[in-house]
Protein backbone atom coordinates (compact mmCIF):
# COMPACT_ATOMS: atom_id res chain seq x y z
CA UNK A 1 0.00 0.00 0.00
CA UNK A 2 1.40 3.35 -1.03
CA UNK A 3 0.57 6.22 1.29
CA UNK A 4 1.73 8.85 -1.17
CA UNK A 5 -1.54 8.83 -3.11
CA UNK A 6 -3.52 9.17 0.10
CA UNK A 7 -1.38 12.00 1.47
CA UNK A 8 -1.50 13.78 -1.87
CA UNK A 9 -5.31 13.89 -1.71
CA UNK A 10 -5.43 14.81 1.98
CA UNK A 11 -3.01 17.71 1.57
CA UNK A 12 -4.90 18.98 -1.49
CA UNK A 13 -8.18 18.89 0.44
CA UNK A 14 -6.65 20.74 3.38
CA UNK A 15 -5.11 23.41 1.17
CA UNK A 16 -8.36 23.96 -0.75
CA UNK A 17 -10.39 24.07 2.46
CA UNK A 18 -8.04 26.44 4.24
CA UNK A 19 -8.00 28.77 1.24
CA UNK A 20 -11.78 28.86 1.14
CA UNK A 21 -11.95 29.31 4.92
CA UNK A 22 -9.52 32.21 4.93
CA UNK A 23 -11.52 33.93 2.20
CA UNK A 24 -14.80 33.32 4.03
CA UNK A 25 -13.42 34.56 7.34
CA UNK A 26 -12.10 37.82 5.89
CA UNK A 27 -15.12 39.67 7.26
CA UNK A 28 -14.86 37.92 10.68
CA UNK A 29 -18.00 35.83 10.09
CA UNK A 30 -18.62 32.56 8.29
CA UNK A 31 -22.15 32.07 7.00
CA UNK A 32 -23.84 28.77 6.25
CA UNK A 33 -23.46 29.40 2.53
CA UNK A 34 -19.75 29.88 2.98
CA UNK A 35 -19.57 26.61 4.90
CA UNK A 36 -21.02 24.84 1.86
CA UNK A 37 -18.36 26.46 -0.31
CA UNK A 38 -15.63 25.32 2.11
CA UNK A 39 -17.02 21.78 2.13
CA UNK A 40 -17.16 21.78 -1.67
CA UNK A 41 -13.57 22.99 -1.89
CA UNK A 42 -12.40 20.21 0.42
CA UNK A 43 -14.39 17.57 -1.46
CA UNK A 44 -13.22 18.89 -4.81
CA UNK A 45 -9.61 19.00 -3.72
CA UNK A 46 -9.79 15.46 -2.40
CA UNK A 47 -11.72 14.02 -5.33
CA UNK A 48 -9.90 15.67 -8.18
CA UNK A 49 -6.48 14.98 -6.72
CA UNK A 50 -7.42 11.39 -5.97
CA UNK A 51 -8.43 10.88 -9.61
CA UNK A 52 -5.01 11.87 -10.97
CA UNK A 53 -2.59 8.94 -10.71
CA UNK A 54 0.93 9.39 -9.39
CA UNK A 55 3.75 9.22 -11.89
CA UNK A 56 5.69 5.95 -11.89
CA UNK A 57 9.27 6.18 -10.62
CA UNK A 58 10.69 4.91 -13.91
CA UNK A 59 8.98 7.79 -15.79
CA UNK A 60 10.76 10.47 -13.77
CA UNK A 61 14.12 9.82 -15.36
CA UNK A 62 12.95 10.00 -18.98
CA UNK A 63 13.06 13.22 -20.94
CA UNK A 64 9.83 14.33 -22.65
Amino acid sequence: MKLSKYWKAIVAGLVAGSGALSTAAADSTVTSGELWIIAGAVAGGLGLTWAVPNRQTSDRHRLP
